[in-house]
């Protein structure tokens, strides 16, 4: 085998009993052989594996045969099998009788991938030697490397058979029987070795194994029970035994071996984690949300045990019956946890799903500082941002991330938004522009992007552009709802494509008819219309749920129109109260008429 040392390999040689000690005289190197003279030599490998033994080597042919060995062997371990192949055979042909030049060769073979020979020269070895553990063994392992498990099974038994202190074997064979599902040969086998070598831990694990696969739990656990006694002072053993009960319905005594545990070791995350799940199957929440915090508090605990059980959490949120655990056990993580960027990322997720925004953010920043790289938690910091309205840092934090992301649409979008909301519409279309040519098979993302320059073409007064864009986004998504109203109403507001505006606005009313924006936009077009017994109506609908200024004012110019002056100017005026109106509005309030 390749594990053997190159001493031990010489000494092996060496040590035939027809091997005399080599002398000064340097062999010759040897000519390469051909094809068919390593298949003769491999058909005499064949007979002389069924004959006994040959006469007695020259000490010339020794010396030689002795020199190709280390030859062999040399090239045998820098991986030329060929040329290693070369010189055993060669020895081979001197001394076919020697044990250790036969193994060699099996050894080379089998690493060559010719299993045939090499199963040939093995069998040979052991004839030739049998009380060699290490021929048994490669035998064993080119039989197992072609599945002949039953052949392999009787090599390892003839190996423990014939070779003195070889019962450790007793593992390999028991292994072997379990690979071909005999269990009872498995269990005899390691009864066997209990008997040579006592009561042994692994024994106990495979005699678990063994009778949890034939459904004997309770001699399964019985063994886990010997375990334990054995080693009282070993928790593992401890919380196997527990995890056996739990998982198969024992819950009382899964509770009691847990706790045992905790009598030796009363910080051990593991039996907090088993008692955990037993109370949950219980159905005994407060206990089993203790035990959960007691093992997160552990740095024993790893962080990826951690964070697989909060995404368990995650999956399960928004709920209130366990949005507290999930933030106690998020915060836990990153208290125990602090240089870990995946504790902060799962924690910003339990906070953003549980409604707590802005620590959220905070936490994905931190996680930020731990590793920038991950794109996922920068997109979320910019959505949160977006979502706040804090303009200054949504643009702080796409421009940080756009260093790290430059071909990502989606920060690009929002840095346009942001642009977009400071008031500086070419930085925003300049932004939008380049995000849109990255878009790639993802339409709702290219419609945002569409909706977008519309808005910021109109700010720009590049009303050619926005319609375009605006067609372009409801070409892809014709219920845009941002599309519709925003096209509709900066038609109105220019007076333009009046009835293709109301057929918008009138579609945005269909799908959100209650919405104040959009019964906004629906009664300025058809005020432009100069429908302003209709304008004036859906204003009155709109001003059941806003109190927006522009609403306010809007229904002030209808009812003017509509003769009701006096009316108008009180709207006009509660308009001013209520916030920003129009650049007329105070011209309209002074003068107390309309103004457009």
């Amino acid at each position: 085998m390749r594990q053997v040392a190159f001493a031990l390999l010489i000494g092996l040689v060496f040590s035939g009993a027809s091997y005399a000690q080599p002398t000064s005289e340097k062999a010759a190197a040897p000519a390469k052989l051909s094809r068919k003279e390593r298949k003769e030599l491999a058909r005499r490998a064949e007979e002389q594996a069924k004959k006994g033994p040959v006469k007695q080597l020259s000490e010339h042919d020794r010396e030689v045969s002795e020199a190709l060995f280390v030859e062999g062997v040399k090239y045998v371990l820098l991986e030329d099998y060929t040329k290693a192949l070369e010189r055993l055979l060669k020895a081979y042909a001197l001394s076919p009788e020697n044990a250790a030049v036969n193994y060699k060769i099996a050894e080379a073979n089998l690493l060559s991938g010719n299993m045939r020979d090499a199963n040939n020269y093995a069998e040979a070895a052991i004839r030739l030697d049998p009380k060699n553990a290490y021929y048994y063994l490669l035998l064993a392992q080119i039989q197992a490397s072609q599945k002949q498990y039953d052949a392999a099974t009787k090599t390892y038994a003839a190996l423990i058979k014939e070779v003195p202190d070889s019962g450790n074997y007793l593992f390999n064979l028991a292994d072997l029987y379990l690979a071909q599902n005999k269990m009872t040969e498995a269990l005899a086998t390691l009864d066997q070795a209990e008997k040579q070598f006592g009561q042994v831990d692994e024994i106990s694990f495979k005699k678990q194994q063994i009778f949890l696969k034939q459904n004997k739990l309770d001699l399964a656990l019985a063994e886990g029970e010997k375990l334990i006694a054995a080693n009282p002072d070993e928790p593992r053993y401890v919380l196997a035994q527990a995890e056996m009960y739990a998982s198969n319905n024992k819950l009382d005594d899964a509770v009691r071996v847990a706790q045992q545990a905790l009598k030796a070791d009363p910080d051990n995350p593991q039996a907090h984690m088993i008692l955990a799940s037993v109370y949950q199957q219980q159905k005994k929440k407060p206990e089993a949300e203790q035990e959960l915090k007691l093992a997160f508090n552990s740095p024993a605990l790893d962080i990826d045990d951690k964070v697989r059980i909060l995404v368990g959490f995650i999956k399960q949120l928004p709920d209130p019956s366990v949005n507290q655990t999930a933030l106690d056990l998020a915060a836990a993580t990153v208290r125990v946890h602090p240089k870990e960027a995946k504790a902060y990322a799962v924690a910003g997720d339990v906070q953003t799903l549980t409604d707590h925004k802005k620590d959220a953010r905070d936490t994905y920043l931190k996680a930020l500082k731990l590793d920038n790289s991950k794109f996922q938690i920068w997109q979320q910091v910019v959505l949160i941002d977006a979502e706040l309205n804090q303009t200054d840092s949504l643009l702080a934090h796409t421009d940080r991330a756009l260093e790290l992301f430059p071909n990502q649409a989606a920060l690009w979008f929002y840095n346009g938004v942001g642009y977009q909301l400071k008031k500086q519409p070419a930085k925003a279309a300049k932004s939008l522009e380049r995000g849109r040519k990255l878009v790639a098979g993802n339409t709702e993302l290219l419609g945002q992007f569409d909706s977008s320059l519309g808005d910021v073409y109109h700010e720009l007064k590049q009303y050619e552009k926005s319609d375009a864009a605006y067609e372009s986004a409801l070409a892809s998504d014709p219920n845009n709802v941002g599309a519709l109203n925003n096209y509709s109403y900066y038609l109105s507001l220019r007076g333009e494509k009046l009835d293709k505006a109301k057929q918008m606005s009138a579609r945005t009313l269909k799908l959100f008819p209650d919405n104040d924006t959009y019964l906004d936009t629906y009664a300025w077009v058809l005020y432009k219309m100069k429908d302003y017994a209709g304008a004036k109506e859906n204003l009155e609908k709109a001003l059941k749920t806003t109190q927006d200024a522009a609403v306010i004012e809007h229904y002030g110019d209808a009812l003017y129109q509509l003769g009701d002056k006096e009316k108008a100017l009180a709207e006009w005026q509660r308009a001013k109260k209520a916030g920003t109106g129009s650049e007329f509005l105070d011209r309209k309030i002074k003068e107390r008429k309309l103004v457009e």
